[in-house]
């Protein structure tokens, strides 16, 4: 293993590229998380607005393109990037990041802050080599050519629109080489900033006014009746609207899982793999807050953030519970109206809000994680009284985590029976999107949601 090199920095008022770098440096050595180290960081050296945006926008699209970017690269260096410190490696990736996606930054000037930040987080003698590099990229890069769609269309894709080649073969014999492009696109555009109004306390018509009056704009969801988007807020730390509970961040599609479960007032309701608390609460607004949801998580720390969540909602009927959702039948046998499993999932229905987390998946992970879900899916079973809902949601889209998961359950579980959502989604969704098996798949490039699927599921008085 490569030993690193500590690199001392000189005193230097850090820029907003700085601070990207700073970050892709995290996550490249250090295998940190981008969404925490950004955060971390900007909190640290508290840019002003233009600057974190900057610094936002090129680190987030360095990771979404990370193997278009490396591929380019390495046509221009001689030894593979792995060679190269983590400082430099990702230096020459914001460069060419900046040459081939941000059109507003004079490559030049992308080119010569390049070589100064390898001045400063390098030696001398890699500023030479960064430079030329980066000038080479510049100068051929109206010759990049991707392989092509005809003969190699995995590979196309995976270069072109930036994605793991195992994903693209994948949605490819799934959906066609079209739809696998439109989603590959979907996934590179930035998510929109999604929000649950919290009827208990306002609603939409009064927050999106109250909010404006604050500077955000809020534009009502397409689906979601108390969604809306908002365009213009910052950090939400201290913000009045949102320390006051009128809000809750919350994608649209996480909404419609909510309304698929569509508990009435005074019923028990279980929520397995709760945390932090975005369903468990909606539910209980569903509920008028009244009855109770028990929400379980198996780390500790996970349940105070539901904790703090219904505090700032206002919201007394979640009931935080520390506990194994493969093991809950010990305590619930049979005892809940509704049952909601949001189960642990590949995530790769979320990937526009996570770049860096298309590079932490392999196929090799799947079957696990199935496992899993199954697991989760026969406990949860177990704790539904007869006659009562059980709802089964993931924010993947690949069929095997889903339909495939779905189908297999109901084989195995007679008195089980899949049942209609179009009764309790928005018609446009209810009437064209759903199957009638009682379930929908969602896509980012269909729904302009982040791609999820959910299922209802109705237990029988007794086995068929």
């Amino acid at each position: 293993m490569q030993r690193r090199r500590a690199v001392k920095i000189a005193p230097h008022k850090n820029s907003a590229r700085d601070l990207a770098l700073m970050v892709l440096r995290d996550v490249d050595a250090g295998e940190a998380y981008a969404n925490l180290s950004l955060s971390r960081i900007l909190e640290q050296h508290k840019p002003g607005g233009l600057d974190r945006a900057f610094a936002t926008e090129v680190v987030y699209g360095t990771l979404r393109s990370l193997n278009t970017l490396d591929w380019i690269l390495q046509q221009h260096v001689n030894q593979p990037l792995e060679k190269q410190t983590p400082w430099i490696r990702n230096i020459l990736r914001l460069g060419v990041y900046q040459i081939m996606y941000m059109d507003r930054v004079p490559a030049p000037a992308a080119i010569n802050e390049a070589a100064n930040q390898a001045r400063r987080f390098g030696h001398p003698g890699v500023v030479k080599f960064v430079n030329g590099v980066l000038r080479n990229v510049l100068r051929k890069a109206g010759e990049i050519s991707f392989p092509s769609l005809e003969s190699d269309p995995v590979k196309h894709i995976s270069l072109k629109y930036s994605h793991p080649a195992w994903m693209v073969e994948r949605w490819i014999a799934q959906m066609g080489v079209r739809e696998t492009i439109s989603l590959c696109m979907a996934n590179n555009r930035p998510a929109p900033h999604t929000a649950r109004v919290n009827t208990l306390k306002t609603t939409r018509d009064r927050l999106i006014e109250l909010l404006a009056g604050e500077g955000v704009r809020a534009a009502k969801t397409r689906y979601a009746p108390e969604g809306i988007d908002l365009e213009g807020a910052g950090g939400l730390r201290g913000f009045p609207p949102f320390e006051q509970g009128l809000f809750q961040v919350q994608d649209e599609s996480s909404m419609l899982v909510g309304h698929a479960v569509s508990p009435p007032p005074g019923s028990l309701v279980l929520d397995v793999a709760s945390a932090p608390g975005g369903k468990a609460t909606h539910l209980a607004q569903l509920m008028d807050d009244r009855g109770t949801v028990m929400a379980a998580d198996i780390h500790p720390h996970k349940l105070k953030l539901i904790e703090e969540n219904c505090q700032r909602l206002g919201i007394n009927c979640v009931k935080p519970v520390m506990a194994d959702a493969r093991n809950l039948s010990a305590e619930f046998l049979e005892r809940a109206d509704f049952v909601l499993l949001d189960a642990p999932c590949s995530g790769t229905g979320v990937l526009r809000r996570k770049p860096d987390s298309r590079w932490r998946k392999f196929p090799e992970q799947i079957p696990e994680i199935t496992i899993l879900q199954r697991e989760m899916l026969e406990e949860a079973s177990r704790c539904l009284k007869p006659g009562g809902i059980l709802v089964y949601s993931t924010c993947s889209v690949l069929p095997e985590e889903n339909q495939d998961q779905v189908r297999a359950f109901l084989q195995s579980h007679p008195r089980f029976r899949g049942e209609s959502l179009v009764d309790f989604l928005p018609g446009e969704l209810g009437e064209e999107e759903t199957a009638p098996g009682g379930y929908l798949q969602l896509y980012p490039h269909r729904h302009g949601t982040d791609g999820f699927f959910i299922c209802r599921m109705v237990k029988g008085d007794q086995e068929i």
